[in-house]
């Protein structure tokens, strides 16, 4: 796993499994507009949620949770909104949630999941 594009992939991956093992339904996945990118919109139950990944292959440069600004939690709130508009849905709830995972070569990955994020 040497490329950024390959480590970002590694992790939605493994945050797809995580979401679907946890009884969640994934919708879609890097769903794009002029606004960013959603990299997975899933259902649990009635609510929509939509999730950022991050993913890290060690500490070097802080947590995955740490690369989350206000920017991003604002822009994910007006891409929510987006994909709604765009595939004409009222859920009868809406959650933003990140999911970090973390991994290095001697380690199994973990996944941590924060539920409610913005």
């Amino acid at each position: 796993m040497r490329t950024k594009n390959a480590v970002g992939q590694y992790g939605e991956e493994l945050a797809a499994k995580y979401l679907r093992s946890h009884g969640f339904a994934v919708l879609e996945r890097n769903w794009r507009c002029e606004l960013g990118e959603i990299d997975i919109v899933a259902r649990e139950g009635d609510t929509l949620v939509i999730c950022e990944v991050k993913t890290r292959r060690g500490l070097n440069y802080g947590t995955p949770l740490e690369s989350i600004t206000y920017k991003k939690l604002t822009t994910l709130r007006k891409l929510a909104g987006r994909w709604l508009q765009t595939h004409q849905l009222r859920p009868a709830a809406i959650r933003i949630d990140v999911i970090a995972v973390l991994f290095d070569q001697n380690t199994p990955p973990s996944v941590d999941h924060i539920r409610g994020a913005a």
